[in-house]
């Protein structure tokens, strides 16, 4: 379980999240969605203690950020550290023994290759491998999908739904919203920094229809025209 109460963030006199009050329990996946600039990222570096912040953060582990795996929209690689030394520092930073890395290199990856000669996509899908081998109990998934082939992201939403049952917590930002329908429990709309509605799997498709409004408005219209 985490628990988020009246969470706040700023960046001197810029109010980037606003009394955030949210809470994470076991074997559910949360999905975290609003426009680009909305906060999404910043709540999920104060949730994983890279930021300060206003409010509390509660979980049911003495210290949460030993048990959460964070996939950052653009992971940082050494330069000169194959794909196989990143997974082991990771694992070792868990005191995480890993056997049969070629077998449980579910992505094909090049492991033997410097991880930052990697394609945006392959480097996503290597970080999201490490934090898996790690054995975290909470995963938060920053647009885990973007970047990614078609064929990694069918096993990434298998990956999902899989850590589910497991009875892990994962949060998840995407802009593909089909990826979070198929995956979450519940949706979060986050607006200028604030909550403003939060639904379960029957309200999705309102949920869909009420950001399509918001974020398209007559955008199309005014490049394209009426049409008429």
């Amino acid at each position: 379980m985490i628990k988020l109460q009246n969470l706040s963030k700023s960046y001197g006199s810029k109010t980037v999240l606003q009394n955030i009050n949210l809470q994470f329990e076991r074997g559910h996946v949360y999905g975290i969605v609003g426009k680009n600039g909305a906060g999404k990222t910043t709540l999920f570096r104060c949730i994983a203690g890279l930021e300060d912040y206003s409010g509390n953060i509660q979980s049911d582990k003495d210290r949460l950020k030993d048990h959460l795996g964070l996939l950052l929209t653009e992971p940082y690689f050494f330069p000169k550290i194959t794909g196989a030394e990143y997974i082991r520092l990771l694992c070792n930073a868990r005191d995480v023994k890993v056997d049969n890395l070629d077998q449980r290199n579910v992505f094909d990856l090049p492991l033997g290759q410097y991880a930052a000669t990697y394609s945006t996509g392959m480097k996503k899908k290597l970080a999201l491998t490490a934090l898996l081998l790690q054995q975290n109990e909470y995963f938060i998934l920053d647009e885990p999908f973007n970047g990614v082939d078609i064929q990694s992201n069918i096993v990434i939403v298998e990956i999902i739904r899989k850590l589910r049952e497991l009875g892990k917590t994962v949060i998840i930002s995407s802009h593909i919203f089909s990826t979070l329908s198929e995956t979450c429990d519940e949706i979060h709309l986050l607006r200028e920094g604030e909550i403003v509605r939060s639904v379960h799997e029957q309200e999705f498709a309102s949920l869909e229809q009420e950001m399509k409004v918001d974020f398209v408005g007559g955008l199309v219209e005014r490049i394209l025209g009426s049409g008429q």
